[in-house]
């Protein structure tokens, strides 16, 4: 039976140990770690994550200062707001919400961020610490994959590892850290020819296409270590399918398909989404003792 990589249990292990490294550091912090949240316009999927994370704040003991502003806001005005939150002392990380209108401009804003508040590690700053393998905070959905996989003790030193996917978002940051652990690392992406071949050689398959069911059968090989990074919502046509395993969530992988075939996968959902927020919540907690000069005891959990 293959092993079934439960990021939500542990997102609520990492969250109990947050939990109480910030009830233990408060007193002398003299404050709680403080996160802003910053959305723009009604995206539907970007309101349900806004929420998750709020309420992931709640129970660790973040205080979180989110924002949501109308879509018409100008570039201007929002970085303004960024660079206010810069200068808030009791504001230890903050994270812009993507995607964003088409108007505003993605990399100007990011890189308005306070490298040393960047939770969600996308500022061109951390990015390139990232690349030269020295401390900073790191991109959240990779961090977490990371996590899952040595909490796991899935061997990554030696392996050959194909990352599907190649935004800034996951696909870069995550072949970064598996090259950091010692894997031969691939990058595929929407353009790679004979994708199937390429993926069957991989001891460890990172899916983040952004595309459902991408990935079947004939794309793993068998052993393999899959992790699906996907979440999309089924079409009405196919919510009442067997595989859809009664939800109407899937990921970019067929699990259905694989899932007897490998050694272990992550599943969609309960595998890598917990653990991205999870992850932010490190970030920022992170940041908060660095801030306060609290001793940092919770860089183990960070890749």
């Amino acid at each position: 039976m293959p092993n079934i990589l439960d990021g939500k249990k542990l997102a609520q292990e990492i969250e109990l140990t947050l939990k109480q490294t910030i009830e233990s550091g408060s007193e002398v912090a003299k404050r709680p770690p403080g996160l802003a949240v910053l959305r723009v316009g009604n995206d539907p999927a970007s309101g349900v994550y806004v929420n998750y994370k709020e309420k992931a704040c709640e129970r660790v003991g973040v205080r979180s200062f989110a924002k949501h502003f109308k879509e018409d806001i100008s570039l201007e005005e929002l970085r303004e707001i960024i660079n206010n939150l810069n200068e808030e002392k009791d504001i230890d990380g903050i994270l812009l919400q993507l995607p964003l209108p088409s108007h505003l401009d993605e990399d100007s804003l990011l890189s308005s961020i306070d490298p040393d508040k960047d939770a969600d590690g996308l500022h061109p700053l951390n990015l390139g610490l990232l690349i030269k393998g020295e401390k900073g905070p790191r991109s959240c959905t990779p961090a977490g994959v990371m996590s899952l996989l040595n909490r796991n003790q899935i061997k990554i030193e030696g392996k050959r590892a194909v990352v599907v996917g190649r935004s800034v978002l996951v696909g870069k940051p995550m072949a970064l850290m598996l090259e950091a652990a010692n894997a031969t690392v691939t990058v595929a992406h929407s353009k790679t020819k004979d994708l199937p071949s390429l993926t069957r050689e991989a001891d460890l398959l990172v899916v983040a296409a952004g595309k459902p069911y991408l990935i079947g059968k004939n794309h793993v090989s068998e052993n393999c270590v899959v992790i699906d990074v996907g979440i999309h919502r089924l079409p009405p046509e196919q919510e009442n399918l067997k595989e859809s395993k009664k939800t109407k969530l899937c990921g970019d992988v067929k699990m259905f398909e694989i899932e007897d075939k490998v050694a272990a996968y992550s599943p969609v959902p309960g595998g890598v989404g917990p653990m991205t927020v999870t992850m932010l919540l490190a970030n920022t907690v992170d940041r908060w003792q660095k801030h306060c000069g609290l001793p940092l005891t919770i860089s183990h959990l960070l890749p």
